[in-house]
């Protein structure tokens, strides 16, 4: 199941849609109620609720033509957006670190996030706007003291991101908050695609960046240093996972601050990640209006 979370220039109001073998299909408002229109209401409902809306949206939703919405990230207000730093060998040895024994966890806000095919701010105070391509993971049941064994059932699906990082003022102090947080420096998407479509953990994906036509990062998620199973292990020794929590598993090497020259993100750029089996998020670059 692959659904996306939209709105459009009439209606500002979210709504889910199903990818479907015939294309985008939606729910009109007078069949609204037969499924839930929050992604995270349908997540918490479970799997079977989620095949159940699925349904209901390909027997009674409407076509819906692509270039009528604007898409807006799968889940709109996670609790928690978990992001794991250094997770592949070969990127942290370009960022000059040794590889931790655990896992660089830091947190990411809802307001840094934007979907797919809308603008990446580059902040005005900067000139060191770096991409980060990543694969996203979507908690579907809470928990803590997960155990590593039994930790992918908590998975309930995949998107895809470009953490989009602010080096200049990621590095100002040991702690990456507020590099990690610009407004409108990141994005998740398109595609909410459900975890049954894809190998445990999301392992043995190719995962690419591409800024401008040209390949900046190449990898595979099995390279992950710490895979999904274990983070969402180690996660939940701390908090408890809640459903609809956004985890972001890391970014492998290429990245623009380890270039030399550097390459960073430029208003007019388009930057684009891609995930096999899950998707392609593109998204053009623009500076900060004052």
């Amino acid at each position: 199941m692959r659904f996306i979370t939209f709105s459009t220039a009439q209606d500002p109001s979210p709504r889910l849609a199903l990818r479907t073998e015939s294309g985008l299909r939606g729910l009109s408002s007078a069949n609204a109620a037969r499924a839930p229109q929050s992604l995270l209401e349908l997540i918490a409902s479970g799997s079977a609720a989620m095949r159940e809306a699925a349904g209901a949206i390909e027997q009674l939703g409407d076509p819906i033509d692509p270039a009528d919405i604007i898409y807006l990230p799968p889940v709109l207000a996670p609790a928690k957006i978990i992001c794991v730093g250094l997770n592949y060998l070969d990127h942290t040895k370009e960022s000059k670190f040794e590889q931790p024994a655990y896992p660089t966890l830091f947190l990411r806000v809802t307001s840094s996030f934007v979907g797919h095919d809308q603008a990446l701010i580059k902040p005005g105070c900067s000139e060191q706007f770096d991409y980060e391509g990543e694969m996203v993971a979507f908690i579907g049941r809470g928990g803590k003291h997960i155990s590593k064994s039994s930790a992918l059932e908590y998975v309930a699906g995949y998107s895809v991101s470009n953490e989009g990082s602010v080096r200049d003022y990621q590095f100002k102090s040991p702690q990456w908050t507020v590099g990690k947080n610009f407004d409108r420096s990141g994005s998740i998407g398109p595609e909410f695609v459900s975890a049954d479509e894809l190998p445990p953990g999301g392992a043995g994906l190719k995962i690419e960046t591409r800024l401008n036509g040209e390949t900046v990062q190449s990898s595979n998620t099995s390279d992950m240093v710490f895979d999904l199973a274990t983070v969402v292990s180690l996660v939940s020794e701390a908090m408890a996972l809640e459903p609809g929590d956004v985890i972001l598993t890391g970014t492998p090497a290429g990245v623009g601050l380890a270039r030399t020259p550097q390459l960073f993100m430029k208003a007019g750029d388009v930057a684009e990640v891609e995930v096999e089996g899950i998707g392609l998020l593109r998204n053009r670059i623009a500076d900060e209006e004052n």
